[in-house]
């Protein structure tokens, strides 16, 4: 007792009112990975599989006899579509009233279960079979729930989760730790609301900090490190990023720039740095910032090695090599080596022409006008994006424009593609949030080009995946030889038996398993490589086997099969995109991401097209020499000139001056985002002063 004022004190850190314990404080439990501080009810992954009400229900304007609950389908079953019909009778719930329109305690019933209450179920199956039974309707949502989590059948798992996303975990919103771990504050703010700040807000918030002298002194060390480790974020161009966001969703630019900022952290010196593309996904704002740790890095006393195409990264460099001439067989030697200025003066360097300004690529003459139609976007407000209205013209070149992390991917892969691909393909996924889309109705077919593998495995390669390979394996049927054998043209697919070496299952390789170290993959002893028996490889075409047709280059194909229209039209569109070096049996694993989308254009190219496609690509100059984007650029306006609308995410300023319609977003990356800076031809954006895309533009123009 003080005076008459009880105090309480407690051995366990608990409050004495609710019992509320907090143990020793230890930076385990600040960690989401470990048990200690992880939320118990997400297990540290800050979200849960939940049932989606936008997915079971995706059009409310349908009433429930139209099908509204898409997962029970009349089609697949009867059970289900009987036990609503009758829940609604019993119920009183109308069933020719849109879903929408129903009052909340129905939707509620429709969703979440009568509570309990009982009806009469009569359910008669297709065989005759007959059941009574009294029950509560269980209601759509848990249905969906119970039967993911119960079931012991895989398509049904499958079929369940088609209708369920991962939503934030309410136990912990989304921060991933225990109440614990996010009871502890440091100026108003626990650890899990510093992680969701943008590095750049992080940063401003360690630099403002008011601790007292004590505080100080135990934190001075703490502070400065994640002072200076924000801060490389920041000067390799990511202070946009969020400190909590998933690597898995960094683009292979980001991840590599994180991996450089660690670097310079280490200020070490004498040290050879080997960087592969690092301006991938920059603009060219950031591209400066990041010039400038490079640069800082050099002065250190360490070697910078930079495979890059970036015009400014190459005029950047102390030393320029320049390898070619050609790509393919054709390369492989040095061209130029020098200063930017002596390769740029070196007249057999194609590099060097395109730095010293004798070859560029023009700027159109004129924009197209379209075919005056259009899709709106409105009220997209996903991640930073800030309820914005956006208009996509139609039967135009269509570029979409910003600085790193100014919602270009969010509003193009998120909410636009996802939402035509809802309208158009009918496909599943959940598009980001937005209010409406409209004009959709004008085009018919929706072509995602992105750089994911164009095949799995190493069975796949240009001339299966452009389908060229069933034209010639119809040619080699169709000769002489063949005829004699009886050969038809399944013969000459290494993927069945018949014609391919069994030993290697038509791989032309295999794979010994090595214990405790990779794989280890050798030619076949058998058929050393050429994936076919010896008797099909007795059959030949102009000289040539199979075997020997799988490995030319896409150019020498041309070539070859020059009297052959079907087959050459198909050849000549890998050459159009730039791809003439890769061998037509080269494994789809073995090509870059660049190759595997330009290998899509390629397969797209010679199909017909009635005018109303919607082509989308996401940076399609990943990894492209100046040369190569200028036949890309002519593709792409192959596509626009039969009709079609082409889109870019595009940070090259030779693909947005090449562009009819240009929409700028900005002005800053994450919070700093998320608006519409500009929007027309590449002209009147680098009329607007507040636009950095604008700046540069104006140079290039």
């Amino acid at each position: 007792m003080i005076g008459q004022e009880e105090m309480l004190f407690s051995e366990h850190y608990s409050c004495p009112y609710c019992g509320f314990t907090v143990g020793e404080l230890e930076p385990r439990l600040f960690s989401f990975n470990a048990p200690f501080g992880a939320c118990p009810d997400c297990d540290g992954l800050g979200v849960k599989l939940e049932v989606d009400v936008d997915l079971v229900i995706p059009d409310q304007t349908k009433t429930l006899r139209e099908g509204a609950i898409l997962p029970w389908n009349p089609i697949s079953s009867q059970y289900y579509p009987q036990m609503l019909e009758q829940a609604c009778q019993e119920f009183n719930i109308d069933m020719d009233t849109p879903f929408e329109e129903l009052p909340e305690e129905h939707k509620d019933i429709i969703l979440n279960g009568s509570n309990g209450e009982i009806f009469h179920f009569h359910y008669e199956n297709d065989f005759g079979g007959v059941r009574d039974v009294e029950v509560a309707f269980e209601g759509i949502l848990p249905n969906i729930k119970r039967r993911y989590h119960e079931t012991n059948s895989d398509f049904t798992r499958d079929q369940m989760r088609l209708y369920m996303t991962e939503l934030t975990c309410k136990t912990c919103h989304g921060y991933r730790l225990n109440p614990q771990a996010l009871c502890v504050q440091v100026n108003g703010k626990h650890i899990g609301e510093m992680s969701e700040m943008a590095i750049n807000n992080a940063l401003n918030f360690v630099e403002e900090l008011k601790l007292t002298e004590q505080e100080q002194m135990i934190a001075r060390p703490i502070v400065k490190e994640v002072d200076d480790r924000l801060s490389f974020l920041k000067n390799v161009g990511l202070d946009y990023l969020t400190l909590s966001r998933a690597s898995g969703t960094l683009s292979g630019g980001e991840a590599q720039r994180i991996r450089l900022a660690t670097q310079i952290g280490s200020n070490l010196s004498g040290v050879l740095y080997i960087l592969d593309e690092p301006s991938i996904g920059l603009h060219q704002r950031d591209n400066d910032r990041l010039l400038d740790s490079l640069r800082k890095m050099r002065d250190l006393g360490n070697t910078l090695i930079v495979v890059e195409h970036d015009e400014d990264t190459m005029r950047a460099a102390d030393y320029l090599i320049d390898v070619g001439p050609g790509a393919g067989h054709a390369g492989g030697e040095i061209v130029a080596a020098g200063t930017p200025d002596e390769v740029a003066a070196n007249a057999s360097s194609l590099t060097g022409q395109y730095l010293s300004g004798k070859r560029q690529i023009p700027t159109p003459a004129e924009r197209r006008k379209g075919n005056g139609e259009k899709i709106r976007v409105t009220g997209a407000s996903e991640n930073n994006l800030k309820n914005i209205s956006v208009d996509f013209p139609l039967g135009k070149f269509v570029a979409v424009t910003g600085v790193s992390g100014s919602g270009k991917s969010t509003l193009v892969n998120e909410i636009l593609k996802k939402a035509l691909a809802q309208k158009i393909n009918r496909n599943s996924n959940k598009p980001g949030r937005f209010k409406t889309i409209t004009g959709y109705e004008a085009i018919e077919k929706l072509i995602d080009i992105d750089q994911s593998p164009i095949g799995r495995t190493p069975r796949s390669n240009p001339a299966t995946y452009t389908s060229v390979f069933d034209d010639i394996r119809d040619l080699f049927a169709k000769t002489n030889e063949a005829k004699v054998r009886g050969y038809k043209k399944g013969r000459f697919s290494f993927n069945v038996k018949g014609g391919r070496c069994e030993a290697c299952k038509g791989d032309g390789i295999i794979k010994i398993e090595m214990h405790f170290l990779p794989d280890v993959y050798v030619p076949c002893e058998v058929c050393h490589g050429k994936r076919y028996n010896s008797e099909t490889l007795e059959v030949h075409y102009k000289g040539k086997n199979i075997s020997e047709i799988l490995d030319m280059t896409v150019e020498d194909a041309v070539e070859f099969f020059q009297h052959i229209p079907k087959i050459h039209r198909k050849l000549q569109t890998i050459v159009d995109v730039g791809l003439g070096y890769v061998t037509m049996g080269q494994p789809a694993t073995t090509l870059s991401g660049g190759e595997a989308q330009r290998m899509k254009l390629a397969s797209e190219l010679h199909k017909n097209s009635n005018g109303k496609s919607f082509y989308i690509l996401d940076e399609p100059t990943t990894g492209l020499h100046t040369d190569d984007i200028a036949r890309l650029l002519k593709v792409l306006e192959r596509f626009v000139d039969a009709g079609n609308t082409v889109l870019v995410i595009e940070h090259n300023l030779d693909v947005i001056k090449s562009a009819d319609h240009v929409i700028d977003l900005g002005p800053e990356g994450g919070e700093g985002g998320g608006t519409i800076i500009a929007t027309g031809t590449p002209e009147e954006i680098a009329a607007v002063p507040e636009s950095y895309t604008g700046h540069y533009l104006k140079k290039v123009l």
